[in-house]
């Protein structure tokens, strides 16, 4: 038997060659060279014969222009093939257990105790580095994806009311293969948790099935790779990479404003997953309609799916961030320090988890000193005091009333109407989110008691989980304000 195999395999090694070289005087060098040459015979059996093809986005394309022919020309040269399928070279590996024992055995270890830090440290990334045998999820795409940060999971991020849309979004993208909305994008301001999410999601499918093929990068290192295949004339290989992936992920897609080669690169990169249901998730520091310099088509798709934004935090969102960070570093923080830092470090969240890696260094530095409020206003004095030079209540309230078209005499004044009280209740929202000044002082910059200010904050962070049209005007001024 051994031997009547071995002659079946000959034979069908030697139609093979003889097929590739038809093939290649009837589409030409460079088509052949390009699609045809990196095909292999795989495995014959009831009149089935497989060929092996490297990518799936290079199968998919042989099977649309050449399968029909390849086909013909088999059938002649020999009857008893019936048809002919194109398998993905690594799916024929693993169906005749070729995977490579190394990357087996950490595949294991990956299994037995799923998390990002197993994953992370693992040491599969070096194994495929010098394996061009064996691909798995994101690894497979080293050259494209960027590092996971490992402490970016899902149990680490910490859900309130102004993020748990885009947290409960995120999940039901990493938990399922296919979700009714495809692409998920999230939009935010600097520093709120988009990216975060981004990573949690990869994690959460690589620990899920770490066969999947996932790439993870940013926006502007996908218009460098896209550059650099022009460059090179290597257009296809990208289109390959770029194809085939399961799920791609694209951070800050705001940077393709204006970069109009690139936009149209993605648009059709983004078609053709979206058609073969690959799961996409994109980022924006604003909604899809809000993005400058980006084509009203590709606007569209990308807000064809679900878009979910994260709002600024609120202040128990800010105590929980800080109550989790604090239990990692296995620190305990007082309560007063951390509603400290809650009320007067309200930009983003890295700027309130720098400010605690800096009390928390002060205080390890100097002989495990006490952490308490005194200290903590004196390191971050200076911090403190940029915040204040950042932003005056003054500077709030004109641009929120040039914003609103209402004077900021008016403003100030005793007025109740809508057109009045409600940008009188964001400046105030916005002077408690963006200075250190206390809720009496905020007061009589409006000529109000602390208890009106306290009602304006609670009122404006309800209207925002409400009202998206309000959201997205607060969430304009906050950056303008920032700027």
């Amino acid at each position: 038997m051994a031997d009547e195999a071995t002659i079946i395999n000959n034979s069908v090694q030697d139609q093979w060659g003889q097929i590739c070289s038809q093939l290649k005087n009837e589409v030409g060098e460079t088509a052949f060279d390009s699609w045809l040459k990196p095909l292999t015979p795989g495995s014959f059996s009831d009149g089935v014969m497989n060929i092996c093809v490297p990518t799936r986005f290079m199968r998919n394309w042989v099977i649309t222009h050449y399968s029909d022919r390849i086909h013909k020309i088999w059938e002649k040269k020999n009857p008893a093939i019936k048809s002919v399928n194109f398998v993905v070279q690594a799916m024929q590996d693993e169906a005749k257990g070729l995977y490579n024992p190394s990357c087996r055995s950490l595949l294991k270890k990956i299994s037995s105790s799923p998390s990002p830090s197993n994953i992370y440290q693992s040491g599969i990334s070096s194994v495929l580095a010098n394996n061009n045998d064996f691909q798995l999820s994101g690894d497979s795409q080293q050259s494209l994806s960027v590092p996971l940060n490992p402490q970016y999971t899902f149990d680490n991020f910490v859900v309130g009311k102004t993020n748990e849309f885009a947290y409960a979004a995120a999940r039901k993208v990493a938990e399922s293969r296919n979700v009714s909305f495809n692409p998920l994008f999230l939009y935010s301001g600097v520093g709120l948790g988009k990216t975060h999410l981004m990573h949690a999601i990869a994690w959460h499918i690589k620990q899920q099935d770490p066969t999947r093929n996932i790439v993870y990068l940013s926006a502007e290192k996908f218009m460098y790779k896209f550059v650099r295949a022009l460059r090179y004339k290597d257009t296809t290989a990208f289109k390959e990479q770029f194809r085939s992936v399961d799920v791609l992920m694209v951070d800050d897609v705001q940077f393709m404003g204006g970069k109009d080669t690139t936009q149209e690169e993605f648009f059709y990169t983004f078609n053709s997953l979206i058609e073969e249901g690959r799961q996409i998730i994109i980022s924006a520091d604003k909604s899809p309609s809000d993005l400058e310099g980006i084509e009203a088509r590709l606007k569209s798709r990308l807000g064809c799916g679900l878009v979910a934004d994260i709002h600024p935090t609120d202040f128990d969102l800010r105590m929980g961030i800080l109550e989790n960070k604090a239990r990692q570093l296995g620190i305990e923080l007082p309560q007063k320090v951390a509603e400290f830092l809650a009320q007067k470090i309200t930009s983003n969240i890295r700027e309130l988890e720098g400010a605690l890696r800096r009390v928390i260094a002060h205080s390890q530095l100097l002989s495990d000193k006490e952490i308490t409020l005194d200290m903590t206003q004196d390191v971050l004095k200076d911090m403190l005091r940029s915040f204040d030079k950042r932003t005056t209540i003054d500077e709030i309230q004109k641009k929120v009333a040039e914003h609103f078209n209402i004077s900021v005499k008016e403003m100030q004044s005793s007025r109740r109407a809508r057109t009045v009280a409600r940008p009188r209740q964001i400046a105030m929202y916005l002077a408690k989110q963006l200075t250190s000044r206390s809720l009496p002082e905020i007061g009589r910059k409006f000529d109000r008691d602390h208890t009106t200010v306290m009602h304006a904050v609670r009122k404006v962070e309800e209207l925002i989980l409400e009202d998206a049209s309000l959201a997205e005007n607060v969430d304009a001024l906050r950056r303008s304000l920032e700027a």
